[in-house]
């Protein structure tokens, strides 16, 4: 099955911290998604990239943070995460790559 290189741009990458692990035993899996994706379209990216059912996306957005490196000042960068909520019996396993 060839993937749409779109769904590409609106995943960025897995969010793969302790929050996100206890997240997936309830079959919540977080992903990175670019600041412009909507609900529908990363419902859908997240449908054809891992042949799974998408049952609920939630989204946050948050903020950068300014941070201080040796003295000189700087700002991280504004990031969009999505929280997608498989249907049951559906798994997926984000440490293996795509």
């Amino acid at each position: 099955m060839i993937k749409d290189a779109r769904h590409y741009d609106t995943i960025l990458s897995p969010v793969i911290t302790e929050k996100a692990t206890i997240a997936s035993e309830r079959n919540q899996f977080v992903f990175r998604v670019a600041r412009n994706a909507t609900k529908p379209q990363i419902k859908e990216a997240i449908e054809k990239l891992f042949d799974v059912k998408v049952t609920a996306v939630n989204t946050l957005l948050r903020k950068g943070k300014t941070k201080r490196f040796r003295g000189v000042r700087g700002r991280q960068q504004d990031t969009k995460k999505a929280v997608v909520t498989l249907a049951d019996g559906h798994r997926l396993d984000v440490t293996t790559g795509l």
